[in-house]
Order: C-alpha cells, then structure tokens, then sequence
C-alpha cells in the first residue's frame, strides 16, 4: 500500500470518528467515564413518556440522571456484576431480547402455514360442521333400567322438539352438557376426529337446519341440530388467527429456542456464549437494542446497590429508626385522635372480659398472636377480631363505643353477638413508631438516599457538557 493510500485510510478514519462524534457527542464524564448524548436522550423519553404524571424538564433530568449513573458506578466498585446471582438475571432478562433474532418472519410464517396446512389435511373434504346438541348422560356401567330412562328422556327431548320447541331454551333447561348447556347447546366449529365417533357420524349426515333423532355415544344420548357447514377459509385469511395460536400456546418460544440451539450447535458453542456474542452484535448495530441491554444491566446493579445501601438497610434499622422518629416526632402529630386497639366480637358473653384480660399488659404488636392462640387455637372459632390504629370512620363499632358517635348504627356479627373494644386513644399523635412504621421507613429512606447520593457526588467527580445538553429536544 502506498503512503498515499495509507495517508487517505487514517483521514477517511478520522473523519468518521469526528462525524460519529458529532453524531451522538460526551453529555457528560462520571468519574472520567464518557456518557454519549444517545443514552442520556433514551434514558429521558423512557422516563417521560405519555403518561408520566411527573414529568421533567431536560434541565431537571440531568440531576436525576447524574444521581443513577453514580449508584452504577458505585455498584461496580462493589464488583456486584461480578455476583452470580446478578450474572444470571441479567443474562434472562437479555437473552429475552437477543433469542428472537435467531428466528426469522419467514420461519414463522413457514410454521404457520405448517399448521394451516396439516389442519386442512386432517380437517379434509368433509369441512367443519356448526352444531348444537343436547345430552342426556348414561352411567358407564349403568344397568339396562338407567338406560331405558335415559333413553325415554332424550325421546321425550325429541318429540318436543319436533313439535315446535325451541332448541335452545330446551338445552339450556335439560341438557346435561354443562360446557354447552349454558349456551343453549350451541358448540364451537368441530372438525373430523375431533370429538366421540357416534357422534360425528351423526353430526355429518345432517344437513343444515335437521335435527337428528336421538343418538347413542359412550357418554349418553344426544340429539343435534346442524347450524352450518364449510371448508376451512384460505390461509391469508387465518393467518393472523394462527400466529396468536402459536404465541399463546408458547410454541413460538420453542421454535426460538430449537433455532438458537441448532446455531450454537453448529457454531461449536453453548448457547450462553453464542448469545452474548449476538447481544454484542446487535448492540454494535442497532441503539435501541444497545440501550436496552444497558438499561436492563444497570437497572439491576441499581436495584442492588439501593437496596443494601437504602430500602433493606432502612427497613431493617430498628435502632436508627426509632432515633429518626424522635428526631422527628412532631411530623407525625395527628390532626385528629386515633384509636390504637382492636374491636371484636364473641360467641360467648364471657368471653368479652377474657379477651381483655389476656392482653393486658402485652405489647401491641404481640395481641394477634395472644387471641389467636388463646380463642382461636382449635376447630372453634370463638372471637372475630380487628385490630389496628384507627381513625373516626375506620371501623363502626369504634366510632359508636370510642369517638361517641352513636348515631352509627353497628351491623351484627352472625353468630357473635357480644361486642366490644379494647385499646387506647391517642389523641395527639402516636406512641412509637411502629404505629406509623411505613411513613417513617419510608421517610428514613428518603433521608438515607440524600445522604448516600451526596457522599456519592464528593467520591466520584462529574463534569456536565450544557452545549451538549442545550441541543437534546
């Protein structure tokens, strides 16, 4: 190759890097990583779609965007991609995505006229047949009296509808086919083979319009009527039926399945190999495919750094909580009373002291256990229980006996009818916070997210391109 030509290779080279460039141009470095404006653009749309009750400005996004590519970045320090557990579902949730490109439209549309085809070979030149019947059922191994009246029953059946009656309303009152009765007899398009031989027969000899005269099958005597029958319509026309056919039945998974097999086969690689060679593939090609696959990647260590670090380590903070809840007690204030008790029920007027008497003295969150294993240990359900933290208009029974209001009328409890209440009432807000324990958990993970995204912002270094920002639409 000359200098000339070499010289013209490197330009060409460099030419299509600027243009590339250009094209989809560094948004912003996290922690020196570049990140193109594509994904930042992608990442946007997906979150503010039709739809998205809060949606953002690209201005507002940015921050939010920065703060997920931080919690990626802190998951891979953690090498959480490296764990098992992670490897595998991240390879489910992608190969979803890359099996399907082993399977063509054409090798879909051959397996449906697949089936069209072997439906029409079975179906043959006897057609399909629309038909109604009804069924009086025999015992198998029913004596010659079961059978005689089961036979005076369907001819009785069939006099009256010979002298007028009308077939449907008939089936719907004595046929003893539940799946049709309902439907007034009426049953979908049979084809040959598809149901009892005594039957068909029969069904085929009609022509539309006759009824048949009562005929014997290895499950009872049926009369039936001929609605219609046809050929099976062209292939174009089915076609759709018959694609929905195989997606629903799972049969397209399968092909998929059999062709990525096959290709691994004939590649000499296992499957795992030859689909991440393919997801590489088709991410060098195709962006929506490339964006996808990361957002699947990133979604996940993004699940599982926020949950060790946020959700789970929150939830499970009792100490840190309950610091947090003094912290804040006033936030919690009530603005009206509330009830921290249980209302109830019982078969046994006794029984009103009794329950009240085994709680006394045991913390709230152990009451459930205490009734259930003290009245409603064995067959004998004894009380009938609610327990919570209620408000006015919770629950009837409180209103009535706690906040007075006895113009609410309690509905009765069928067979328990002793009631009562037994509880305390705050009247300014609650004692721990396990009485609001999801506000607080949720609250003490907001506080923790704060947190961890600002130490996340001083240990990992962001620089934000606004030119590049100022030309996303």
């Amino acid at each position: 190759m000359t200098r000339v030509n070499i010289l013209l290779g490197i330009l060409l080279t460099t030419a299509t890097t600027l243009f590339a460039q250009n094209n989809d141009p560094v948004i912003m470095t996290v922690n020196g990583q570049p990140v193109l404006r594509s994904e930042f653009v992608y990442s946007y749309n997906k979150n503010n779609s039709e739809g998205v009750i809060d949606k953002k400005t690209v201005e507002e996004y940015v921050d939010l965007f920065i703060n997920y590519k931080l919690k990626v970045m802190a998951a891979l320090d953690e090498h959480l991609d490296t764990l098992v557990s992670f490897k595998q579902e991240f390879a489910t949730y992608r190969d979803q995505q890359v099996k399907p490109s082993f399977f063509s439209d054409s090798e879909m549309d051959a397996e449906a006229r697949k089936i069209y085809n072997n439906t029409k070979e079975d179906i043959g030149p006897k057609g399909l047949v629309n038909l109604s019947h009804i069924l009086i059922r025999t015992k198998q191994q029913g004596s010659a009296e079961d059978l005689n009246k089961a036979r005076q029953r369907i001819d009785s059946v069939y006099h009256a509808l010979k002298n007028g009656a009308d077939f449907a309303a008939l089936a719907k009152r004595v046929s003893e086919d539940p799946g049709s009765a309902a439907n007034g007899g009426k049953l979908s398009w049979i084809r040959p083979k598809q149901t009892l031989k005594e039957f068909e027969d029969a069904a085929y000899a009609l022509n539309k319009g006759e009824i048949s005269a009562p005929v014997l099958s290895p499950v009872g005597y049926h009369v039936i009527l001929m609605h219609d029958r046809k050929q099976l319509e062209p292939y174009e026309e089915l076609k759709e039926s018959i694609y929905r056919f195989i997606e629903n039945r799972g049969l397209k998974e399968q092909l998929i399945d059999k062709a990525v097999n096959e290709a691994a086969s004939q590649a000499k690689v296992s499957t795992a190999e030859l689909l991440e060679k393919r997801a590489a593939e088709l991410s060098a090609t195709d962006p929506e495919m490339k964006n996808l696959i990361r957002e699947y990647h990133d979604g996940l260590l993004l699940y599982e750094i926020s949950n060790r670090m946020v959700w789970e380590k929150a939830a499970s903070d009792e100490a840190g909580l309950a610091r947090f809840f003094q912290a804040n007690r006033k936030k919690y204030n009530w603005e009206q009373p509330r009830y921290k008790g249980i209302a109830y029920n019982t078969k046994d007027k006794k029984d009103i002291k009794a329950v009240k008497k085994s709680l006394k003295g045991l913390p709230f969150d152990s009451w459930a256990e205490k009734l259930r294993t003290t009245f409603n240990g064995d067959s004998v359900i004894r009380i009938r229980v609610v327990k919570g933290i209620f408000k006015e208009g919770d629950n009837k029974l409180i209103d009535n006996k706690v906040f007075k209001k006895k113009s609410v009328v309690v509905p009765p409890v069928k067979d328990y009818p002793y009631e009562a209440v037994y509880g305390k009432l705050l009247k300014k807000g609650p004692e721990t916070y396990d009485d609001v324990r999801g506000q607080v958990v949720a609250d003490y993970q907001d506080q923790m997210e704060k947190e961890w995204v600002a130490s996340l912002r001083r240990r990992y270094p962001v620089v934000v391109n606004q030119e590049v920002v100022k030309t996303v639409k």
